[in-house]
Protein backbone atom coordinates (compact mmCIF):
# COMPACT_ATOMS: atom_id res chain seq x y z
CA UNK A 1 0.00 0.00 0.00
CA UNK A 2 1.42 3.37 -1.02
CA UNK A 3 0.27 6.08 1.33
CA UNK A 4 1.42 9.24 -0.43
CA UNK A 5 0.98 8.31 -4.08
CA UNK A 6 -2.32 6.49 -4.31
CA UNK A 7 -5.14 8.87 -3.41
CA UNK A 8 -7.86 6.30 -4.17
CA UNK A 9 -6.27 3.81 -1.74
CA UNK A 10 -6.01 6.56 0.86
CA UNK A 11 -9.68 7.50 0.48
CA UNK A 12 -10.79 3.87 0.32
CA UNK A 13 -9.06 3.01 3.57
CA UNK A 14 -10.43 6.03 5.40
CA UNK A 15 -13.90 5.08 4.15
CA UNK A 16 -13.30 1.51 5.30
CA UNK A 17 -12.58 2.76 8.85
CA UNK A 18 -15.76 4.88 8.74
CA UNK A 19 -17.78 1.98 7.31
CA UNK A 20 -16.66 -0.32 10.12
CA UNK A 21 -17.34 2.26 12.84
CA UNK A 22 -20.76 2.91 11.33
CA UNK A 23 -21.59 -0.80 11.22
CA UNK A 24 -20.48 -1.34 14.83
CA UNK A 25 -22.63 1.57 15.98
CA UNK A 26 -21.02 1.96 19.40
CA UNK A 27 -17.68 3.00 20.89
CA UNK A 28 -14.74 0.67 20.31
CA UNK A 29 -11.15 0.79 21.49
CA UNK A 30 -8.23 1.13 19.11
CA UNK A 31 -6.97 -2.43 19.54
CA UNK A 32 -10.32 -4.00 18.68
CA UNK A 33 -10.80 -1.65 15.71
CA UNK A 34 -7.32 -2.45 14.40
CA UNK A 35 -7.96 -6.20 14.79
CA UNK A 36 -11.13 -5.86 12.73
CA UNK A 37 -9.42 -3.88 10.00
CA UNK A 38 -6.42 -6.20 9.80
CA UNK A 39 -8.77 -9.19 9.48
CA UNK A 40 -10.26 -7.52 6.39
CA UNK A 41 -7.36 -5.80 4.64
CA UNK A 42 -3.55 -5.65 4.81
CA UNK A 43 -3.44 -2.18 6.40
CA UNK A 44 -0.53 -1.83 8.80
CA UNK A 45 -0.67 -0.11 12.19
CA UNK A 46 1.03 3.10 11.08
CA UNK A 47 -1.33 3.68 8.14
CA UNK A 48 -4.27 2.78 10.36
CA UNK A 49 -3.13 5.31 12.96
CA UNK A 50 -2.70 8.02 10.33
CA UNK A 51 -6.14 7.35 8.83
CA UNK A 52 -7.75 7.41 12.26
CA UNK A 53 -6.03 10.69 13.18
CA UNK A 54 -7.11 12.24 9.87
CA UNK A 55 -10.71 11.17 10.47
CA UNK A 56 -10.62 12.65 13.98
CA UNK A 57 -9.08 15.89 12.70
CA UNK A 58 -11.84 16.18 10.07
CA UNK A 59 -14.47 15.48 12.77
CA UNK A 60 -15.72 12.25 11.18
CA UNK A 61 -14.64 10.28 14.27
CA UNK A 62 -14.43 11.29 17.90
CA UNK A 63 -12.18 9.84 20.54
CA UNK A 64 -12.75 10.07 24.23
CA UNK A 65 -11.45 8.50 27.41
CA UNK A 66 -13.65 6.35 29.59
CA UNK A 67 -12.32 4.36 32.52
CA UNK A 68 -8.70 4.99 31.46
CA UNK A 69 -9.35 3.63 27.93
CA UNK A 70 -9.54 5.61 24.70
CA UNK A 71 -12.68 4.82 22.70
CA UNK A 72 -13.54 5.78 19.13
CA UNK A 73 -16.94 6.42 17.61
CA UNK A 74 -18.27 7.73 14.31
CA UNK A 75 -19.82 11.22 14.41
CA UNK A 76 -22.98 12.36 12.60
CA UNK A 77 -20.67 14.01 10.02
CA UNK A 78 -18.89 10.68 9.58
CA UNK A 79 -22.23 8.90 9.09
CA UNK A 80 -23.24 11.42 6.43
CA UNK A 81 -19.87 11.04 4.71
CA UNK A 82 -20.13 7.24 4.60
CA UNK A 83 -23.72 7.43 3.33
CA UNK A 84 -22.61 9.64 0.46
CA UNK A 85 -19.44 7.76 -0.43
CA UNK A 86 -19.99 4.11 0.57
CA UNK A 87 -20.14 3.11 -3.09
CA UNK A 88 -16.43 4.03 -3.38
CA UNK A 89 -15.55 1.02 -1.20
CA UNK A 90 -15.16 -2.09 -3.34
CA UNK A 91 -18.03 -4.54 -2.84
CA UNK A 92 -15.65 -7.32 -1.86
CA UNK A 93 -14.41 -5.21 1.08
CA UNK A 94 -17.91 -4.38 2.33
CA UNK A 95 -18.78 -8.08 2.07
CA UNK A 96 -15.65 -8.95 4.08
CA UNK A 97 -16.56 -6.33 6.69
CA UNK A 98 -20.13 -7.58 7.00
CA UNK A 99 -19.03 -11.22 7.29
CA UNK A 100 -16.22 -10.38 9.70
CA UNK A 101 -18.54 -8.38 11.93
CA UNK A 102 -21.06 -11.22 12.03
CA UNK A 103 -18.32 -13.68 13.00
CA UNK A 104 -16.17 -11.53 15.26
CA UNK A 105 -18.34 -8.87 16.92
CA UNK A 106 -19.26 -11.08 19.87
CA UNK A 107 -15.57 -11.95 20.37
CA UNK A 108 -14.59 -8.29 20.13
CA UNK A 109 -17.30 -7.31 22.62
CA UNK A 110 -16.03 -10.03 24.98
CA UNK A 111 -12.49 -8.67 24.61
CA UNK A 112 -13.74 -5.18 25.29
CA UNK A 113 -15.57 -6.31 28.40
CA UNK A 114 -12.46 -7.81 29.99
CA UNK A 115 -9.55 -5.43 30.46
CA UNK A 116 -6.45 -5.16 32.56
CA UNK A 117 -3.39 -2.99 32.77
CA UNK A 118 -0.42 -2.36 35.00
CA UNK A 119 0.97 0.99 36.02
CA UNK A 120 4.52 1.41 37.30
CA UNK A 121 4.95 2.89 40.75
CA UNK A 122 8.73 2.69 40.42
CA UNK A 123 11.18 0.29 38.70
CA UNK A 124 10.17 -2.73 40.80
CA UNK A 125 6.61 -2.02 41.94
CA UNK A 126 3.44 -1.96 39.88
CA UNK A 127 -0.27 -1.42 40.39
CA UNK A 128 -2.37 -3.90 38.41
CA UNK A 129 -6.02 -3.12 37.55
CA UNK A 130 -8.37 -5.80 36.27
CA UNK A 131 -11.91 -4.98 35.10
CA UNK A 132 -15.07 -6.42 33.63
CA UNK A 133 -17.08 -3.86 31.68
CA UNK A 134 -20.58 -4.53 30.44
CA UNK A 135 -22.57 -2.02 28.39
CA UNK A 136 -19.91 0.61 29.15
CA UNK A 137 -20.42 0.15 32.91
CA UNK A 138 -17.75 -1.27 35.19
CA UNK A 139 -19.30 -4.43 36.65
CA UNK A 140 -16.19 -5.54 38.54
CA UNK A 141 -12.81 -4.01 39.23
CA UNK A 142 -9.93 -5.17 41.34
CA UNK A 143 -6.62 -3.43 41.93
CA UNK A 144 -3.56 -5.18 43.34
CA UNK A 145 0.15 -4.75 43.87
CA UNK A 146 2.86 -6.56 41.89
CA UNK A 147 6.47 -6.73 43.08
CA UNK A 148 7.96 -7.01 39.59
CA UNK A 149 7.16 -6.28 35.98
CA UNK A 150 7.05 -10.02 35.25
CA UNK A 151 4.52 -10.57 38.04
CA UNK A 152 2.40 -7.66 36.75
CA UNK A 153 2.45 -9.11 33.21
CA UNK A 154 1.52 -12.55 34.57
CA UNK A 155 -1.48 -11.11 36.45
CA UNK A 156 -2.62 -9.15 33.36
CA UNK A 157 -2.24 -12.16 31.05
CA UNK A 158 -3.98 -14.46 33.52
CA UNK A 159 -6.90 -12.04 33.93
CA UNK A 160 -7.27 -11.54 30.17
CA UNK A 161 -7.30 -15.31 29.60
CA UNK A 162 -9.24 -16.52 32.65
CA UNK A 163 -11.44 -13.65 33.87
CA UNK A 164 -14.62 -15.64 33.26
CA UNK A 165 -13.39 -18.28 35.73
CA UNK A 166 -11.67 -15.91 38.20
CA UNK A 167 -14.53 -13.43 38.62
CA UNK A 168 -17.17 -15.93 39.85
CA UNK A 169 -14.64 -17.35 42.37
CA UNK A 170 -13.87 -13.89 43.75
CA UNK A 171 -17.57 -13.05 43.91
CA UNK A 172 -18.30 -16.31 45.72
CA UNK A 173 -15.54 -15.62 48.27
CA UNK A 174 -16.86 -12.09 48.83
CA UNK A 175 -20.44 -13.23 49.38
CA UNK A 176 -19.78 -16.14 51.78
Amino acid sequence: MKLATDNSTLAENKLLVLYILNKIGKPINQKALLELIVSITDMNYFYFQQFLLDLIENKYVISYEKDEEILYMITPEGKRAIELTADMIPGILTLKVDNSLKENLDDIEDKLSISSDFIPIDDNHFTVKCKIIENNNIMFEVQTFAGSKEQAKTIVDNWNTNATEIYPKILELLTK
